[in-house]
Formats: C-alpha cells, sequence, structure tokens
C-alpha cells in the first residue's frame, strides 16, 4: 500500500493514484476500490471528490484536454509572425497527442474513449481550441498580416482542415502507419496561411 502519511488527500491525489491504475491494469480494470486501497483510504472517501468511476475517468481526459488549451493559449499574444505561431501551436498540439499515444497508450486510450462516449465534452473542448485560434487570427488581421472578413469562419476552416493531425484515433493511425505527420501537418497550416495573406472573403462565399 502506498504511503500517505504527508500526502493529503485531494482530487489531484485521487486522479494520480487512478491514472497510475490505469497505466499499470487498463481502465477496464481499473475501479474505484482499487484507487482508494492505492491511496490507503475507504471507498467512501473518494466520493467526496468523484462520485463514480465514470466521473473520475471523466476529470482525468477533462485534465488532458486543459492541459492542451493552456499548451494553445500560450501562442496568443506572443511575439512574432502570426503564421509562425499558428503553425507552432498546432504542432504542438499534434505532439501533445502523438507523445500521449507512444508514451502513455492507457490513457491516449482513455482519451479516444471519452472522445465518442462523450461528445458534449468534445464540442466543449473543440470549441475552446476553436476560439483560441480564433483569437490568433484576429490579432494578425488587426495588425495587417492577414485579411479575412470572418475570423470566426477561419478558425473554423483551419479547425476542420488539421482535426485529422489531432483527434486521438487519427493520430494513432498515422503515426501507425509512420506517416510524415508533421511535414502533413505544415503543408495544410500554410496553405490556409498563404490564403489569408492574399484575401479571405467568406461574405462573398454566403453570397454566392
Amino acid at each position: 500500500m502506498r504511503e500517505t502519511s504527508f500526502q493529503p488527500l485531494t482530487a489531484a491525489t485521487v486522479l494520480e493514484s487512478a491514472k497510475a491504475q490505469i497505466r499499470r491494469f487498463g481502465e477496464a480494470k481499473t475501479n474505484v476500490t482499487d484507487v482508494a486501497r492505492d491511496l490507503g483510504v475507504s471507498h467512501a472517501a473518494l466520493y467526496r471528490f468523484y462520485r463514480s468511476k465514470s466521473a473520475m475517468m471523466d476529470a482525468i481526459v477533462q485534465e488532458a484536454m486543459d492541459d492542451e488549451a493552456h499548451l494553445a493559449a500560450h501562442y496568443i499574444g506572443a511575439d512574432g509572425p502570426a503564421a509562425e505561431r499558428l503553425v507552432a501551436m498546432l504542432l504542438d498540439l499534434h505532439r501533445r497527442k502523438r507523445d500521449r499515444f507512444v508514451g502513455d497508450r492507457e490513457i491516449h486510450d482513455l482519451y479516444q474513449r471519452i472522445v465518442v462516449d462523450r461528445p458534449d465534452m468534445i464540442a466543449t473542448y473543440a470549441e475552446r481550441i476553436t476560439n483560441l485560434v480564433a483569437d490568433l487570427i484576429d490579432e494578425a488581421v488587426r495588425r495587417g498580416e492577414w485579411h479575412i472578413d470572418d475570423t470566426d469562419v477561419a478558425a473554423r476552416v483551419v479547425r476542420d482542415a488539421v482535426t485529422v493531425y489531432v483527434h486521438p484515433a487519427f493520430v494513432a493511425q498515422l503515426v501507425t502507419a509512420n506517416a510524415p505527420v508533421e511535414a502533413m501537418l505544415h503543408a495544410t497550416v500554410t496553405t490556409l496561411i498563404r490564403a489569408f495573406e492574399s484575401s479571405m472573403r467568406y461574405g462573398n462565399m454566403k453570397e454566392a
């Protein structure tokens, strides 16, 4: 049993124990009792933080999503051309997902399941990341780097174009196939950037 005398029971310590159990046994074989035993507390003690195994699993993935959003937010308001920052932001998001698939497979698999089973969580996460992309695009427009009449539409275009590089299932397929993913992502985003630099008038498309 883990020594817990100097480790107060918190939501964070519960999640760390749960992740350790998942990495060792897999999500299917991990339950609340296992986590409680690992922490040296009663099953009931964990209910102060998570009412069920499902809530605990959701929280682990939400933690990963928050980490990714913070990673992306680093590029908003930063120095340097918007083109470089957008490419770097999306490459970092891809790498975070790739590293999880390669080096933390059980957590990757949990994340991938949540993508399917909790569309509400995924929709909120996608909106959060898309809004960050929109913020970066808006900065580029205000600085005169890009010429776009609807930054929200442009952000959704970027999101749709790069989903294949950041969706857990697609990342797994691409990495397994040993595809040159970073070069592919860079080419995709560069194509969009060239359009943004020349002028994108989505209003005209709507009228057509």
